[in-house]
């Protein structure tokens, strides 16, 4: 939609997202030290905490387990959550391609979703019928490799090779006044310098 605030939407989204995520370790951080009073294994050969799909297909559930009934309800409602949480996690990334698909190939929207969301299902229906060989093994990729490699091009592509002009036309649709405010002044230097090397930095 030209008509939404790119900067505005951007920043609560990301809010929003931080937010959950902080909440998310608040939770699930004390739980991993609950889990090892009651005798489930939190950390790995290394010293370091198990994270990634250990944590939430053993650790997790070992510790509903050790709860009796109310673990039940409680690993009921938080795989219910986390089920939301992946589901509009995504239709956010569903959204980019649809979109790209939309808008450069004259495919109807309703194709197009059915399309690519046929082909992610098939995907994830090969993960599924080898879910021991490739599901930790999609997750390290995933969560250790391409997010930061997909951030670092986003921020190089976007800070350096697309031209200002045209990303502050594209800004302007939902904001006239983009290029007045304090966000077009930090924005691209952040994007150019201060993201790709934090990302770096992380990786």
């Amino acid at each position: 939609d030209d008509t939404q605030n790119l900067p505005l939407v951007g920043g609560l989204v990301t809010g929003v997202d931080i937010g959950i995520a902080v909440l998310a370790g608040f939770l699930v951080l004390p739980a991993m030290y609950v889990a090892l009073h009651n005798g489930v294994e939190i950390f790995t050969a290394g010293g370091e905490l198990i994270s990634e799909d250990t944590l939430i297909f053993t650790v997790l559930p070992s510790l509903f387990a050790s709860m009796g009934i109310a673990g039940v309800v409680v690993s009921l409602f938080f795989f219910f959550l986390m089920s939301i949480a992946a589901l509009t996690s995504s239709i956010s990334m569903l959204e980019v391609p649809v979109a790209y698909t939309v808008e450069n190939h004259g495919v109807r929207r309703k194709q197009a979703a059915l399309a690519i969301g046929a082909c992610i299902g098939l995907a994830s229906t090969l993960i599924l019928l080898n879910f021991e060989t490739l599901f930790g093994l999609v997750v390290a990729v995933t969560t250790r490799y391409s997010q930061p490699l997909i951030g670092f091009v986003f921020c190089i592509y976007v800070g350096w090779i697309w031209h200002r002009d045209q990303l502050l036309q594209e800004l302007r649709k939902g904001n006239p006044e983009v290029a007045r405010g304090l966000f077009w002044k930090i924005w691209p230097w952040w994007v150019r310098v201060v993201c790709p090397l934090i990302i770096l930095a992380i990786f």
